[in-house]
């Protein structure tokens, strides 16, 4: 009886316990140090408590009460607010309280895309100049953590606000911040940038199921099913290669990097050269956490001078060792080149282990990028780490074949779902690339406004502002006029402008051939910050490029009548010619057309087509020779005009 009793008592205790600690207070993670809330809106604080509870805001001196829940929820709506800070913020219940320090109202802007949005600071045109810069306090950033899940998730994995400084810049939206910065020139105001961008998606991912499938069912429950398939028969295939693979880092035990250690018997492990991504070297298909080892000899001269080691691009995260000891790593950057300074106390005279364990979450893996950035410094002296290191695979990642920011629905249920209940003043775009091919690019325009449609409603803020970037010019460029996918897709985004409030920057001009990442993105923000003035900020600028409005025939000629032609049309170019215009001639074949400005409007031919069928501007993956601009400087927006 007695046992029974004190079992009883136990159960008692230990479901007390799990109820007080179910209990604690929590806010949602957007809130926090340093974040900016937007102004001129009703402002939604909201979390979790024990049911019942009675929760108690206070902010600017005021105090905002409500009740949780019998599920423990609530929210208290703050009122509108102008532009001001910093404020403090409590939230309290009779037993615990939250506090949040240094927060500005001000205007915030939802930062979404692919890598060209998520591109950081660091690894932009002048990276060290503008870091050094970068001392805007009132430029505040938060970075959503890359996550996703099958259905809508009311919490955030997480995050953070920063305030602007040159010692964190360098983790924020390049292009987020460019334009945050070209705003506040023109208005004193501060800007939140809130980034929930994931590099390589697709537009899909980044929308409800409500709007991708008309009959309710999930849209991407086909496509997970036969990734399962497919990664469960590349994982029997891998297997053959490497052995038994599971999801336990083999090389960190307790925390304790025993591949790292420079007495770790290595003799056995397996070669690849580098820098090379791991799917051209055996690894095909696998997604997971591979190890590398080097060995490098130092003498006792070379210990008494400043070392530094260069691990190259690690797709998509690192963690990198010398002697066991950690001397660095990147999360989720797979095009960020590593260079990290070496402590002296973890080198020693003789044989030294440079070790790196790369984990790679979707598409290519491993060490990568120019030779250069392989190498080991001493002093001012490079010596090369090309060539063969040592590798094998620690652990293979449950979603290896499935990749989630391909997936419809799953990075909006995660990264954007959470965060529909903070206002804002309106969002900035930035993706295309992995919707750019022959099946997609004319199917986005469709997306592309139903999202912008969608998200508006979601926010319930009205028509907010949203302001996109136009692809820019990428690949080679074409001999002679030919089809292309990237045109069309921008064609596609060009088309969400029949939305009220709607911008477009067109960075046709600053692309780079050979890199779908053009590090040039201060004139990216800066062409944002145009159509932001206009749009959000009630100014008057010259926001946009010269854009197609009309077209006449005179006898051979094609005359275009331009919008945003500002304080007049311009041709990039010493003669005064057009580049870019090619016409349709009789058989249906595009040839490059002789083009130049008459009179403010655009005059296009070829002598040998007497009646051309179609007329097309800027048509190409890079139409690199491009030059009609308007006296501002703003560049002309590809177009095509069918059957003339």
């Amino acid at each position: 009886m007695m046992n029974s009793i004190i079992r009883l008592s136990s159960l008692f205790i230990l479901c007390l316990l799990y109820n007080f600690a179910d209990a604690q207070l929590s806010v949602a993670k957007i809130y926090s140090d340093n974040m900016v809330i937007q102004r001129d809106q009703y402002v939604k604080v909201w979390g979790w408590a024990d049911g019942g509870e009675k929760i108690t805001v206070n902010f600017m001196g005021n105090d905002h009460v409500a009740m949780s829940n019998s599920n423990g929820n609530w929210h208290i709506t703050l009122p509108k607010m102008q532009v001001g800070g910093p404020h403090d913020m409590s939230i309290s219940t009779e037993d615990e309280s939250i506090s949040f320090n240094n927060i500005l109202i001000g205007d915030v802007w939802l930062c979404s895309g692919q890598s060209n949005m998520e591109w950081l600071l660091s690894n932009s045109m002048n990276a060290e100049e503008e870091i050094s810069n970068a001392t805007d306090t009132n430029i505040r950033h938060f970075k959503v953590p890359l996550t996703y899940a099958g259905e809508p998730k009311e919490k955030l994995a997480g995050g953070s606000w920063a305030s602007c400084s040159p010692d964190v810049a360098g983790e924020f939206t390049a292009v987020g911040y460019f334009f945050a910065r070209a705003i506040r020139e023109h208005h004193d105001v501060p800007i939140g940038l809130l980034n929930s961008s994931w590099g390589g998606s697709r537009i899909e991912p980044w929308m409800r199921r409500e709007v991708l499938s008309k009959n309710g069912e999930d849209p991407a429950k086909e496509m997970v099913e036969e990734a399962k398939k497919r990664a469960e028969k590349n994982r029997i295939k891998l297997e053959k290669i490497v052995g038994p693979l599971s999801t336990e880092d083999k090389g960190m035990v307790d925390g304790n990097p025993i591949w790292a250690s420079s007495t770790f018997d290595d003799s056995q492990w397996e070669t690849h050269k580098l820098p090379q991504l791991w799917e051209g070297q055996g690894l095909a298909g696998f997604d997971g956490m591979v190890w590398y080892r080097r060995s490098v000899i130092l003498s006792k001269q070379d210990l008494l001078q400043d070392i530094k080691v260069g691990v190259g691009r690690i797709d998509d995260s690192d963690i990198t060792f010398v002697n066991g000891n950690k001397v660095g790593g990147l999360e989720q950057q797979y095009n960020a080149v590593r260079s990290y300074d070496v402590n002296p106390l973890y080198l020693k005279e003789g044989k030294n282990i440079i070790a790196v364990r790369a984990e790679d979450t979707g598409g290519g893996g491993g060490i990568h990028g120019e030779a250069a950035e392989l190498f080991i410094q001493i002093g001012d002296e490079k010596r090369s780490l090309t060539g063969e290191w040592k590798y094998r695979v620690s652990a293979i990642h449950e979603s290896t074949g499935f990749s989630p920011n391909h997936t419809p629905t799953y990075l909006y249920n995660k990264m954007i779902h959470p965060i529909i209940d903070f206002p804002i003043k309106g969002a900035l775009w930035y993706q295309g690339e992995s919707n750019a091919n022959e099946a997609d690019a004319y199917v986005y325009r469709d997306l592309f406004k139903t999202m912008i449609t969608d998200w508006r409603k979601l926010w319930g803020l009205g028509d907010f502002p949203f302001l996109y970037v136009q692809l820019a010019n990428f690949m080679a460029a074409d001999e002679e006029p030919k089809e292309s996918n990237w045109a069309v897709l921008r064609e596609s985004q060009s088309a969400a402008l029949a939305l009220k409030n709607v911008g477009e920057a067109v960075i046709i001009d600053i692309g780079e051939a050979e890199d779908i990442h053009p590090t040039n993105k201060q004139d990216v923000g800066l062409r944002l910050s145009l159509a932001g003035r206009k749009i959000a900020y009630g100014e008057n600028p010259v926001y946009a490029g010269p854009t197609y409005k009309s077209h006449a025939l005179n006898g051979k000629k094609v005359i275009l009548t331009m919008n945003h032609i500002g304080s007049g049309l311009e041709a990039r170019d010493r003669y005064g010619y057009l580049r870019g215009f090619a016409l349709c001639d009789a058989d249906g074949k595009y040839r490059w057309a002789q083009a130049t400005i008459n009179n403010g409007k655009v005059e296009v031919w070829h002598p040998d087509i007497a009646k051309p069928k179609g007329l097309r501007y800027g048509w190409g993956n890079n139409p690199d020779d491009v030059n009609l601009y308007n006296v501002e400087g703003l560049p002309a927006s590809p177009f095509r005009v069918e059957g003339l």
